[in-house]
């Protein structure tokens, strides 16, 4: 900085001295007073240079601050969506988990129901076909009762006449 400064005022003598008329003599004193009057702004702009780094230095400070504050906040979001993405996944688990128990009941039931329908037409049928078997036989003795009556009949005519009465014979 201080080199950059140095050139400046030489620059800056370089082009007085320059622009100076030829009749005019540069003293020592002057050139002194010239450098005085350098030093003093070379301070002052120190000074304003100082304070600006202060300035830039409290901004990105404070920047800083607001990107940390941000940051936090951004965070304490994420935080808060992905809360509520795992209440959600818990949400779906527990959907899909009564989906399955539903499923298992409706699987049960529908089991149970065509295993006891084909419980219920075992019983029916066999059931039936006891009761068929037996008027079966009931009719077998009823033609064997028919046939004994007719053979008594043939012998006893009281009875042929009853069963012609009755319209069997």
């Amino acid at each position: 900085m201080k080199k950059v400064l140095l050139l400046f005022i030489t620059a800056l003598f370089i082009t007085g001295t320059s622009q100076a008329k030829e009749n005019v003599k540069i003293t020592n004193e002057m050139i002194y007073q010239k450098l005085i009057d350098i030093d003093k702004r070379l301070t002052i702009l120190e000074t304003q240079f100082r304070d600006f780094k202060e300035e830039t230095n409290k901004r990105f400070n404070f920047i800083d601050k607001r990107f940390e504050s941000m940051q936090n906040y951004m965070d304490k979001r994420f935080d808060a969506v992905d809360k509520r993405f795992d209440d959600i996944n818990k949400r779906f688990e527990q959907l899909y988990t009564f989906l399955w128990i539903i499923t298992g009941i409706f699987t049960t039931l529908t089991l149970g129901v065509i295993g006891f329908a084909f419980w219920d037409r075992r019983t029916i049928i066999r059931k039936a076909k006891d009761e068929t078997l037996e008027e079966l036989q009931k009719e077998e003795k009823l033609k064997e009762l028919y046939n004994a009556l007719k053979q008594l009949a043939k012998k006893d005519p009281e009875l042929a006449k009853i069963l012609k009465q009755f319209n069997i014979l």
